[in-house]
C-alpha cells in the first residue's frame, strides 16, 4: 500500500493544499490527450517512413533486370518491402494504441466530473473555515486594540465615564473575539475530516491514473520493440540472402535462364555446284549474296477472271463451314519458300507473291497516320519475321493469318413468317439478343492452314460473289462506298517530339495498339455468334534518336512490359527485335526488352531509305485476343428478312456495347452494306440509305455510336425494296467502324527500367469482316 503523502502534505497555515490537489486532478487529463498527440505523431512518422519504404522497393523492381546482377535487385525488392510492412504493423498498433488512450480520456473526465461533485463539501468546509480564519483574526486585532485603548486611557487619568465607555467596548470586544475562537473551533474539525478524506481520494484518482498511462506506455514500448526484433529478422534474412547468392549461383542462373544453346556449330562440306539447276532457282531468287537488294523482283503471277455475281449458280453451305471460314483469322509466323530443286513452273506459280514488309511499309509514316482499313499484310518477303509465343498455362490455336472466306450462299432460304416482319412501317421494338451469361464461350470455329503471314487488314474482299464486300468490283469507285480515312484530330500530337536531348536524358518514344474485330452474327442466338480479335502493337522513334543511338556504343535497353496478357490467346514478337523471358510465371503480364543492335540497324536501314522522316515506326508483335461470343463485340446485330415476290422488307438491330472495350469508346464512321437482288425497282427506308443500281446493294452511313447516344446505342435500320424478279434471297450484311482511344483487348505496356519515356500512347480498333446473316 502507498504511504499516504497527500494527506501528510496538502495542509499548511492558508488552507491551499484542496485546491493544490483539485487541479492537479486536472493536469492528469491534458498529460492523458498529449500522450495520444504523441502517439499519433509517432505513428504518422512510421507511416510516411513506411510509404519511402514502399516507393524504394518500387525503385528497386524497376532497375534493370537484365545481366548477371539483376537478381540481386528481387533480393534488395523484397527486403525493403518487409521493412515497410514491419513499420506499417506499428502503424496499425500505434493507431489501436490511440484508440485506447482516447478512451480513456472519456472515461477520465467522468470520472473528473464525478470526483468534483463528491468534494463539493469539502470545498464549502474549506471556504469556511477560511472565511472564519480571516474574521477570526481581524476579532482578535480589534480586542486587543480596545484592551489598549483602555490601558492608556486610564494611564492618561481619563474621566470615570470614558474609562466606563472604554471598559464596554473591551467587553463586546472580548465576546466577539471568543465566539469566532469557537467558531473556529467547529470549522476546523469539519475541514480535517473532510480534507482528510478528500486528500486520500485525490490520491487514489492519481495512483489510478499513473498506473493507466504507465499501462499505455508499456504497450507503446512492447510495439516498437516487437517492430525492432521483426526489422532485426528482416535484416538477418537479407544478410543470409545475399551469402547465399553467390557469383557462382547468379553465372548459373543466366546461363540457365538466357543460354542460346550448347550445340556448337557443325562442320560445312563443299558441294560441287549443279549450274543447270542454279540457273532455275537464280531466275526467282538474286544471283548471289552481293547483289543489290533494292533491285526489284520478277514474279509468276497468275491472275483468275472474277465470278458473275449470280444467284442461281451459289452453292450449298453449311453453317460448321462458314464457322471454318471465320477462323481463318489466324498469325501464324511467316514461312521461308523453300524450292525444290527439281520443282515445275506451275507450282511457282501457286506461291504467295511477297507483299512488302508492313515495317517498310510504315518506315516513313508518322505513327498516327496508321490507315485501320488499309493493308496490314507482312508478306514473305518482310525483313523482320515474327515468331509465335504461346502464353504459358493457356491452351492455344495454332494460328495463320488467311483473309475470312465465306463460302457460297446456298439457292434459297427458308421463309420467315409474316409475323416476323410486317413491312417498313412496323412499330420499332428493342435490340432483342439476350446477353450471355459468364458460362464458357462457345468452341473455337477449326482454324485452316494460312497462305500468308499477313491477311489481317480489313480491306482484302470476300471471294464469294455472293457474299458483301467492303471493295469489291466496281463498286470502289461508286456510290455506296465506304469511306476510308483515318483523320487525326486537331491538337493531338502525332508521335514523340523529336530528340534534341543529351544522351544521358530520357529519349521519347510512342507505342500504337491497333486492333481489328472479325465476327459473323447468325440469327438472333447470340450462341451462334462467331468472334476472332487481332491487333497488333507498333513503336515509334523519332530520327533524331538514330544519331544517338548510333554515337553510343552501348545505348540503353529499351524493355517494358506487357500488361493484362491473360486476356490473350496468343502473342507473336518480332523475332529479330524483341526477346521475352520464357520462364515467366505471371500469366497476366510478360516483360520484353530489344536487340538494340538490330534495333539501330534497321532504324538506320530506314534513315537511308527516307532520310527526310520525321518518325520510324517499327511493327514490334502482333497477337490474337480471347473472345467471348458475342460479348466481346462492340457492336451487336441481328438481321430478319421478309422475301415476298414483289416485295423484300429488311430490319435490322444494333446495338452499341460498351462492356467489350477497355475503356468504353465512341463507334465511327459506322457504314452498313447490304447486298439485294431480285430486281429493285424502288427503296424506302428508315433512316436514309443510298440505293446503288450497278451493285444491287443498299448503304447506310449513320452517326457515331456511344453510350451517350440515342437508347444508349440502340436502335433499327429499315428498308422495303419493290421487285421486278423477285423473291429476293437473303444475303449477308458487312458493317464497318472505327474507334480512337480504345482496345478490345485491354492490352497496354508501360516502359521498365530508365532511358527512356513514353509521350504517346494511342489505342484504337476497326472492323474486320463483321457480318451478320438472318
Amino acid at each position: 500500500m502507498i504511504t499516504p503523502y497527500f494527506l501528510e502534505n496538502f495542509w499548511g497555515d492558508k488552507n491551499n493544499g484542496f485546491d493544490v490537489l483539485y487541479h492537479n486532478m486536472k493536469h492528469g487529463q491534458i498529460s492523458s490527450k498529449e500522450l495520444s498527440d504523441f502517439i499519433r505523431e509517432r505513428a504518422t512518422i512510421e507511416e510516411t517512413y513506411s510509404r519511402s519504404m514502399t516507393k524504394l522497393a518500387k525503385t528497386a523492381s524497376n532497375c534493370s533486370q537484365l545481366g548477371t546482377f539483376a537478381p540481386v535487385w528481387d533480393v534488395f525488392k523484397q527486403s525493403t518491402e518487409k521493412l515497410a510492412a514491419c513499420h506499417m504493423e506499428l502503424v496499425r498498433k500505434l493507431q489501436e494504441l490511440i484508440k485506447e488512450v482516447q478512451k480513456y480520456v472519456e472515461e477520465q473526465a467522468k470520472n473528473h466530473k464525478k470526483s468534483k461533485e463528491e468534494v463539493a463539501s469539502t470545498l464549502e468546509a474549506v471556504q469556511n473555515i477560511q472565511s472564519v480564519s480571516q474574521a477570526l483574526q481581524k476579532s482578535k486585532e480589534n480586542y486587543v486594540n480596545k484592551m489598549l485603548e483602555q490601558e492608556r486611557m486610564r494611564k492618561e487619568g481619563a474621566t470615570q465615564r470614558d474609562l466606563d465607555k472604554a471598559g464596554l467596548k473591551v467587553k463586546k470586544a472580548t465576546e466577539s473575539y471568543k465566539s469566532y475562537v469557537e467558531k473556529y473551533a467547529t470549522a476546523k474539525t469539519e475541514f480535517e475530516q473532510r480534507m482528510t478524506e478528500t486528500a486520500q481520494k485525490f490520491q487514489g484518482i492519481e495512483e489510478e491514473h499513473v498506473m493507466r498511462m504507465q499501462e499505455i506506455i508499456h504497450s507503446y514500448s512492447q510495439s516498437v520493440e516487437e517492430t525492432h526484433i521483426q526489422i532485426g529478422e528482416v535484416q538477418q534474412e537479407f544478410v543470409n540472402n545475399m551469402e547465399n547468392t553467390s557469383v557462382e549461383s547468379l553465372i548459373q542462373k543466366l546461363a540457365e535462364s538466357k543460354g542460346t544453346g550448347k550445340e556448337r556449330p557443325g562442320p560445312i562440306e563443299f558441294e560441287e555446284c549443279n549450274v543447270s539447276i542454279a540457273t532455275e532457282e537464280n531466275s526467282f531468287y538474286s544471283s548471289s549474296d552481293s547483289e543489290d537488294e533494292d533491285e526489284p523482283r520478277k514474279f509468276h503471277v497468275q491472275i483468275k477472271p472474277v465470278q458473275t455475281n449470280n444467284g442461281t449458280h451459289q452453292q450449298k453451305v453449311t453453317i460448321d463451314e462458314l464457322k471454318a471460314s471465320i477462323g481463318n483469322i489466324t498469325l501464324s509466323p511467316t514461312p521461308a519458300v523453300h524450292m525444290k530443286k527439281n520443282q515445275s513452273s506451275d507450282e511457282l506459280t501457286r506461291h504467295k507473291i511477297p507483299q512488302p514488309s508492313f515495317n517498310d511499309r510504315l518506315a516513313c509514316n508518322d505513327l498516327l497516320s496508321l490507315d485501320p482499313f488499309g493493308p496490314t499484310s507482312t508478306g514473305s518477303s518482310s525483313s523482320l519475321p515474327h515468331s509465335s509465343v504461346p502464353l504459358p498455362n493457356r491452351p492455344t490455336t495454332p494460328l495463320g493469318t488467311a483473309a475470312i472466306v465465306p463460302p457460297p450462299r446456298p439457292l434459297s432460304r427458308p421463309k420467315l413468317p409474316a409475323t416476323k416482319l410486317t413491312g417498313i412501317n412496323e412499330t420499332g421494338r428493342p435490340f432483342s439478343p439476350p446477353k450471355v451469361s459468364n458460362s464458357s464461350p462457345p468452341p473455337a470455329a477449326p482454324l485452316a492452314r494460312a497462305e500468308s503471314s499477313s491477311s489481317l487488314s480489313s480491306n482484302t474482299s470476300l471471294s464469294t460473289s455472293n457474299t458483301p464486300t467492303v471493295e469489291d468490283d466496281l463498286f470502289v469507285g461508286k456510290l455506296p462506298t465506304f469511306e476510308k480515312r483515318c483523320e487525326t484530330p486537331a491538337g493531338i500530337s502525332r508521335g514523340p517530339s523529336p530528340v534534341t536531348l543529351a544522351s544521358q536524358d530520357a529519349l521519347p518514344i510512342a507505342v500504337a495498339f491497333t486492333e481489328s474485330v472479325n465476327a459473323y452474327f447468325k440469327g438472333a442466338d447470340p450462341s451462334k455468334c462467331i468472334v476472332k480479335i487481332t491487333g497488333d502493337m507498333t513503336l515509334s522513334f523519332p530520327s533524331g534518336i538514330i544519331k544517338i543511338f548510333t554515337s553510343t556504343p552501348s545505348p540503353a535497353v529499351l524493355s517494358f512490359k506487357l500488361s493484362n496478357t491473360s486476356r490473350l490467346e496468343q502473342i507473336m514478337p518480332n523475332q529479330q527485335l524483341l526477346h521475352s523471358d520464357s520462364s515467366q510465371s505471371d500469366t497476366n503480364t510478360k516483360d520484353f526488352w530489344l536487340n538494340m543492335s538490330a534495333l539501330t540497324a534497321y532504324l538506320r536501314k530506314s534513315s537511308e531509305q527516307n532520310p527526310a522522316a520525321s518518325y520510324y515506326n517499327v511493327d514490334i508483335l502482333k497477337y490474337q485476343a480471347c473472345s467471348n461470343g458475342i460479348q466481346s463485340t462492340p457492336l451487336n446485330l441481328v438481321v430478319y428478312w421478309k422475301c415476298a415476290p414483289t416485295t423484300t422488307d429488311l430490319r435490322v438491330d444494333y446495338r452499341y456495347n460498351p462492356e467489350a472495350m477497355q475503356p468504353p469508346a465512341a463507334l465511327t464512321n459506322l457504314q452498313v452494306l447490304v447486298p439485294v437482288n431480285g430486281g429493285v425497282t424502288n427503296m424506302q427506308s428508315l433512316p436514309n440509305a443510298i440505293w446503288n443500281a450497278e451493285q444491287n446493294k443498299t448503304l447506310w452511313k449513320l452517326s457515331d455510336l456511344s453510350v451517350k447516344s440515342e437508347n444508349e446505342g440502340s436502335g433499327s435500320l429499315r428498308a422495303k425494296f419493290e421487285l421486278s424478279d423477285g423473291p429476293s434471297i437473303p444475303a449477308t450484311l458487312a458493317v464497318q467502324f472505327f474507334s480512337e482511344g480504345s482496345t478490345l483487348s485491354g492490352v497496354d505496356m508501360e516502359l521498365v527500367g530508365s532511358g527512356y519515356r513514353l509521350s504517346l500512347n494511342k489505342k484504337r480498333f476497326t472492323s474486320g469482316r463483321y457480318m451478320a446473316d438472318c
